[in-house]
């Protein structure tokens, strides 16, 4: 991930209002959602389901008042009693991760929401993935104690919560995404909309061929060599959009968490032969990678020899790194040895 600083530098530096931005692994949707916020087009690209969620509800975001008759609507039709066999039948965990009813809430939104094809569920449904786990000493989160960043496994989680004798609390879901809806529309959301595309980024060549012009920046940060695993540490929310009731691997993309140094480099290079074809006429090329192997000479030589991929002729303008002050890795294993430096390669392309 990348902060909006990172991509507004960017954007204002290489791109003019009315340009097409592309993010082909968009993530929370940073860069798609900066670029409408300076008058830019913008389209993205994301294989996990969470990922494509909320880029589609940051970058397409509905009026409030359709969200809020949405949610009196969803509240009327909403009977417990009819979610509680399922309820039961859930593993334990999900049963010590939430009280009997906010549960049974999230398993009628879980099969009512039509995130993938509204704009309206598509931000119900992002904003129910940000309170879904976290701190249960703050009203903002939905679980028993978890971290508000990743998924705890089922396993560690329900030993967790018996050790220290926690229960969950008791939350309204309802209530609790009417109190995140007037937060987010505090300020109003951008005017344009993005096209974001539930896709494996290399499907972007038939897709983008339709657009009314070809991108004039991609700015990205693809997944790292073996560091994490989105799908496993997303695996809660992946439920919540319809996924299984435990950790998977391997399901939801093909990409997630490469240890193979060669399959790695592989995909570097599936990413380079798509901007060579989808990309613009002296188009620029951003992109923010860390390996925790790699010194960051070593990697910025890599990318700009990788760069030779996209079939077009290629110049790096521009490298810096940077060290990680606060990486995720080591908030929860203190001591790990997870990427310490990353590096930002701006490549113009002819």
């Amino acid at each position: 991930m990348f902060p909006e600083s990172f991509a507004e530098k960017w954007i204002e530096t290489l791109t003019e209002p009315g340009d097409l931005v592309l993010d082909p692994f968009c993530g929370r949707g940073t860069a798609p959602f900066q670029a409408l916020l300076m008058r830019r087009q913008a389209i993205g690209s994301d294989v996990n389901p969470v990922a494509y969620c909320v880029s589609r509800a940051k970058t397409n975001a509905p009026a409030a008042s359709q969200l809020r008759r949405r949610l009196t609507l969803l509240e009327k039709h909403f009977e417990p009693a009819e979610w509680e066999k399922q309820r039961k039948a859930l593993p334990s965990f999900f049963r010590l991760a939430f009280a009997p009813r906010t549960l049974r809430q999230l398993l009628f939104l879980r099969a009512e929401l039509r995130w993938s094809s509204s704009n309206v569920d598509a931000m119900i449904a992002a904003l129910t993935l940000g309170s879904l786990h976290g701190e249960m000493s703050s009203p903002s989160y939905l679980s028993n104690q978890m971290p508000r960043t990743i998924s705890t496994k089922p396993g560690y989680s329900v030993k967790y919560w018996k050790a220290h004798e926690l229960m969950p609390p008791t939350r309204d879901t309802f209530g609790l995404l009417r109190t995140q809806l007037a937060y987010r529309y505090a300020s109003d959301p951008p005017e344009d909309s993005a096209t974001i595309f539930h896709r494996d980024f290399r499907m972007l060549p038939t897709i983008v061929g339709s657009l009314p012009k070809p991108p004039r920046l991609a700015i990205t940060s693809p997944p790292y060599l073996d560091v994490t695993s989105a799908e496993e540490d997303q695996w809660l929310r992946l439920w919540f959009l319809g996924g299984a009731p435990e950790p998977t691997y391997g399901v939801v993309s093909r990409d997630d968490r490469i240890s193979d140094r060669n399959q790695y480099w592989a995909l570097i290079a599936d990413m380079w032969r798509v901007l060579g074809s989808v990309l613009d006429e002296n188009a620029d090329v951003v992109i923010r990678i860390g390996i925790k192997s790699m010194k960051p000479g070593e990697l910025v030589d890599a990318v700009e020899a990788s760069s030779a991929f996209s079939g077009r002729p290629t110049t790096l303008v521009h490298h810096e790194s940077s060290a990680i002050a606060r990486r995720q890795t080591n908030a929860f294993h203190p001591g790990t040895k997870g990427v310490m430096v990353e590096v930002d390669c701006h490549i113009h392309m002819a």
